[in-house]
């Protein structure tokens, strides 16, 4: 993968878990990532926000202050030291927010004033309000920009968008270009889910927009595109859909990963038919620190805890998930 020396096809995808107090990794992260590291094997850290707008769930971590980069060290370092690879997924949430997220107890920014839909959360425990956001002004986006490009440089340390395909397209491309001016393309992927519609995310052609979005990424020279399967439009479990990846992996000219469902065989299957350069693997990830040797092994899998995915403990339901010799 690039400059890259990966051992093995099996990627640990970014996943919010919630256990960034104060948005600022703590160090029960170190055992989690660590847990989760092989020598050569991809890891994507959980999503990460590039600024005090950026946040929409307790919890989460940051890269926009000096804390939090010091605090992302020894994380880094803990993954290095055994040899893993580790990038940083940086967002921004928009209007998948509210205002006690927000500095001062501002709306939330968007591209849109409209708000979302109350949404049951994650873990089916309630139901998430969510302010109407601001509409960002065409002059203010740039600002953004600029924050998804300093994040990038601090992870590195430690209407013209809207109407036609082309125009809802331009945001993204102008942060991936900010992002690998500032640090270089061969350190900068990217994960897109045009199929989804979690959050009224869904777009009229999805086809369309991901091979929109694989063709133009080739001008920038990214390292990696990681796409979700268009049978995770939900939230939740994947269902049947005639939709296909395959455009886009043939689109798009560096790495690309897959995610959505997988498990051993068809993983391996993806591989196999070369509809995917990596493969990641969420759940199962989570609740297997040791997944690529019991996909190597075909050993047995301990069982994800939904009830404990998104919880803000430090140990359980995090790194108490025992390994094969355990």
């Amino acid at each position: 993968m690039g400059k890259f020396n990966l051992s093995h096809r099996i990627v640990l995808p970014p996943l919010a878990r919630q256990r960034s107090y104060n948005n600022v990794p703590q160090p029960h992260a170190i055992l989690y990532y660590s847990q989760r590291t092989t020598k050569g094997g991809l890891l994507i850290a959980e999503a990460t926000g590039i600024s005090d707008t950026a946040q929409g769930l307790n919890f989460t971590p940051g890269i926009w202050t000096k804390e939090q980069v010091e605090a992302w060290k020894p994380i880094v370092d803990a993954v290095h030291a055994k040899g893993g690879i580790f990038f940083c997924q940086i967002i921004h949430v928009g209007r998948a927010s509210n205002s006690g997220f927000q500095p001062n107890g501002q709306a939330p920014i968007s591209s849109t004033d409209k708000p979302l839909t109350p949404q049951i959360r994650c873990d089916d425990t309630d139901v998430v309000q969510f302010t109407p956001p601001r509409r960002l002004r065409t002059d203010e986006i740039p600002q953004v920009v600029n924050d998804f490009r300093i994040a990038a440089r601090n992870a590195m340390e430690a209407d013209q968008y809207g109407g036609s395909l082309e125009n809802r397209c331009r945001f993204a491309l102008e942060i991936v270009e900010a992002v690998a001016n500032e640090i270089g393309a061969d350190k900068v992927g990217i994960r897109l889910s045009p199929f989804a519609n979690y959050m009224e995310s869904g777009d009229s052609n999805p086809n369309a927009l991901g091979l929109y979005m694989a063709k133009s990424l080739n001008k920038y020279g990214i390292l990696y595109c990681h796409m979700v399967e268009p049978r995770m439009k939900t939230l939740g479990e994947k269902s049947e859909s005639p939709d296909s990846l395959l455009p886009m992996r043939k689109a798009f000219k560096g790495t690309f990963l897959v995610a959505g469902g997988y498990g051993r065989e068809d993983g391996n299957q993806a591989i196999a038919e070369n509809r995917a350069d990596l493969v990641a693997y969420g759940r199962l990830f989570l609740a297997n620190p040791d997944l690529p040797r019991r996909f190597e092994l075909n050993a047995p899998l301990n069982k994800y805890n939904r009830e404990t995915f998104y919880t803000p403990d430090p140990v359980i339901g995090y790194t108490d998930y025992p390994f094969l010799e355990d």
